[in-house]
């Protein structure tokens, strides 16, 4: 990381998988680097102080509020964001999270979204990983809790949670080989 004389910080970063450059003022947080600077308008910026989780990205492979991260401590380090959790080509390239949510009408007015999809991403896919089955009720909340929605009661959530661990699941056994798909 370069500063130049007027304070100015060169950041460089991966973000969803490409390295990027931009410059920061010291002090401005990893949410507003990658909305203004990176063009990433997916993490939302409502509290500004790590309680709704809108701002929910992975740092390093952990989801972590951008608005509690200052844009200088992602310095050399992988960021994605919801924007990369989809494959290039559109709709059909959609996460399986972010299919769950369309599907079971899990999003309402959108700003909580791209936090909750985040964050129900990384419960699916380490539960999979773990070969978890199916996740009760307050795992499930437990997960989301850092996470509010004000529009919804959260059973769309919670119902796209099990769609998409289900399908995550059997992503993950279609992929090991040797198993038998049940």
């Amino acid at each position: 990381m370069r500063q130049s004389t007027d304070g100015v910080i060169v950041l460089r970063v991966s973000v969803n998988g490409e390295s990027r450059s931009a410059e920061v003022s010291p002090g401005v947080s990893l949410l507003t680097a990658l909305r203004e600077q990176f063009g990433l308008p997916g993490a939302k910026n409502a509290c500004e102080q790590g309680e709704c989780g809108s701002c929910t990205v992975y740092l390093d492979g952990d989801p972590v509020c951008s608005c509690l991260v200052a844009a200088a401590q992602a310095e050399g380090r992988q960021v994605r964001t919801v924007e990369g959790l989809a494959g290039a080509g559109g709709p059909a390239a959609q996460d399986a999270v972010q299919r769950a949510f369309l599907a079971c009408g899990a999003v309402q007015c959108g700003f909580c979204t791209p936090g909750l999809v985040v964050a129900v991403h990384d419960l699916v896919h380490r539960t999979a990983e773990n070969h978890s089955e199916d996740l009760d009720d307050a795992t499930i909340r437990e997960a989301l809790a850092g996470n509010l929605c004000r529009c919804t009661g959260y059973e769309k959530i919670i119902e796209a949670v099990r769609q998409a661990a289900a399908d995550v699941r059997s992503e993950h056994r279609s992929q090991r080989p040797g198993q038998v798909a049940a």
